[in-house]
């Protein structure tokens, strides 16, 4: 065989694993046809992240483990998607938020969770208590300490209002997973807490608590929704 023909055959094996990479064939792929590129941990990282709220090193440790090992194509993965990856190193904690630019009128890329006044506010409290306890690798609460610090939102008969907390308290723990059970009624305040609302929030929150507090405002509506 000549050289010329030696390089033409090479070309073409070169050409065929090019084709194959294109359909699917790639060292990544998990089935027939796959043509995405990233591994299977990274990817299934990658959909938490965008079913939400967030992704835990302690809940999820092989699901942390790929995504700090793939931080730069997740990150990348998102900001397709007009999404920026937010990770919390120390606590080993992840989420994902709408990306914050002047340069241009970025689109809403996931759905704003609807919460209550009184579900802005309990969050709140639970921010206050977490932070209350720097240097604690855990803080572990009972639920009628929060019932307590609540009671100034307080409006109607007592049964409507234990209702309306019974509701925030069941939306902190399945749908925005900020509390975590330990017993029967003492539950872990998950680190996410702090970023759910920002210090503008907060800030305005504290001046109703304040107001409130010194009888120069009613009390709120409780069932009023505002955007977490």
């Amino acid at each position: 065989m000549t050289s010329t023909e030696q390089h033409t055959n090479g070309s073409a094996r070169d050409e065929t694993r090019d084709d194959d990479r294109g359909m699917g064939h790639s060292s990544t792929g998990l089935w027939t046809d796959d043509t995405g590129t990233l591994g299977e941990r990274t990817r299934r990282v990658l959909l938490e992240l965008l079913k939400g709220p967030y992704v835990s090193g302690a809940q999820s440790p092989q699901l942390w483990s790929a995504l700090i090992a793939d931080e730069r194509l997740v990150r990348s993965r998102l900001h397709d998607l007009f999404l920026d990856l937010v990770i919390d190193k120390i606590d080993e904690f992840a989420f994902t938020r709408k990306v914050v630019t002047d340069e241009l009128d970025v689109p809403a890329a996931v759905r704003s969770e609807r919460l209550t006044f009184l579900d802005t506010a309990m969050l709140i409290v639970l921010r206050q208590m977490l932070l209350a306890a720097p240097g604690e690798n855990r803080v572990i609460i009972d639920r009628e300490e929060v019932y307590e610090r609540m009671a100034i939102y307080r409006t109607g008969d007592e049964s409507s209002f234990l209702r309306h907390l019974n509701g925030a308290w069941g939306r902190m723990s399945n749908r925005l997973r900020v509390l975590h059970s330990v017993s029967e009624d003492r539950f872990e305040i998950s680190p996410m807490v702090k970023f759910l609302i920002d210090e503008d929030r907060v800030r305005e929150l504290i001046d109703v608590y304040e107001r409130i507090a010194a009888g120069q405002s009613p009390r709120p509506d409780l069932t009023e929704e505002d955007d977490a």
